[in-house]
């Protein structure tokens, strides 16, 4: 038989006929199985490819292939907020809001199991649990150290870091934008109350410099965070600031007694609801209540 398939020569024996069809019915059961077995393959590639590409702080595939973005494990809900402005949406903190000082934090066997979920861990260096955590848990996340700091242009760069690393960019530059207005508005209200209409002098925290720097402050000296020693505290009561910027969470009581000096207590975490926007408010309002009876 040619290739057209049409006979040429007398047909062959019916047996002949036969065993040429067993041959070809062979031939193509054989193909089957060994197209099933190369998309098992390929499949298995993929689920391979996926898995490998899951968190790094390289930046190197941040979603896991989890629908809605990355899922981000945060230590404090300071990382969190930081998390959740640069768009990511499925932020687990570990270190409940409550606890008074983050780094005491002693962590529990629940935690170690939300970080087994995790695209990336956030943690400050200041948080040496965190990689602890990690390790114990076994996770591939991404162990991602945060710069937490609530200085503006600080915040902008880690947010616009982060959203780079979640894949979120338009997420963190439209919260940028929202920060950048409210951040002003807020700033001029403060410079507005200035007693006197001079910039207050204030000693800060080293913690809560940038509150001073938000209100237009002169910021004549800082402590922390250790305990001020006699010597400190002579020198820096010397330079007869208006204001203390005191840290909230690291308060060791009034820091400059007989001094004339109003303590303002500054709040640096935000709430469980991880926004970052009223820390800047709460600060405001407390430096504008300060300011008026100084």
């Amino acid at each position: 038989m040619a290739r057209t398939g049409v006979p040429t020569v007398p047909s062959p024996p019916l047996r002949s006929s036969r065993s040429s069809r067993r041959s070809r019915h062979s031939r193509r059961s054989a193909r089957v199985p060994l197209l099933a077995l190369s998309a098992a393959l390929a499949l298995t590639a993929a689920g391979c490819s996926d898995d490998s590409s899951g968190g790094g702080s390289d930046g190197s595939g941040g979603s896991g292939g989890k629908k809605g973005g990355p899922v981000v494990v945060a230590t404090t809900t300071w990382e969190g907020a930081f998390a959740k402005a640069a768009g990511a949406e499925d932020v687990t903190v570990l270190v409940p809001p409550s606890t008074q000082h983050a780094p005491d934090y002693d962590p529990k066997p629940s935690d170690l199991a939300a970080v087994t979920k995790a695209d990336f861990v956030l943690y400050a260096p200041f948080e040496p649990y965190a990689g602890k955590i990690k390790d114990a848990a076994g996770s591939k996340a991404g162990l991602v150290r945060v710069d937490l700091d609530n200085d503006a242009a600080k915040v902008r760069g880690e947010v616009a870091r982060l959203g780079k690393l979640f894949g979120t960019e338009k997420a963190a530059a439209d919260w940028r934008k929202t920060f950048d207005r409210e951040y002003a508005r807020l700033s001029a209200d403060l410079k507005a109350a200035w007693p006197d209409g001079r910039s207050p002098a204030v000693v800060s925290q080293v913690f809560t410099t940038w509150s001073a720097r938000m209100a237009g402050a002169r910021t004549v000296g800082t402590y922390g965070p250790e305990a001020v020693t006699a010597s400190q505290l002579a020198g820096l009561s010397a330079k007869k600031p208006a204001l203390v910027l005191d840290n909230a969470h690291m308060s060791t009581g009034e820091v400059l007694p007989d001094s004339g000096a109003r303590q303002v207590k500054i709040v640096n975490y935000p709430g469980k609801d991880m926004d970052l926007l009223p820390v800047y408010r709460g600060a405001a309002e407390q430096l504008k209540k300060a300011m008026k009876g100084a």
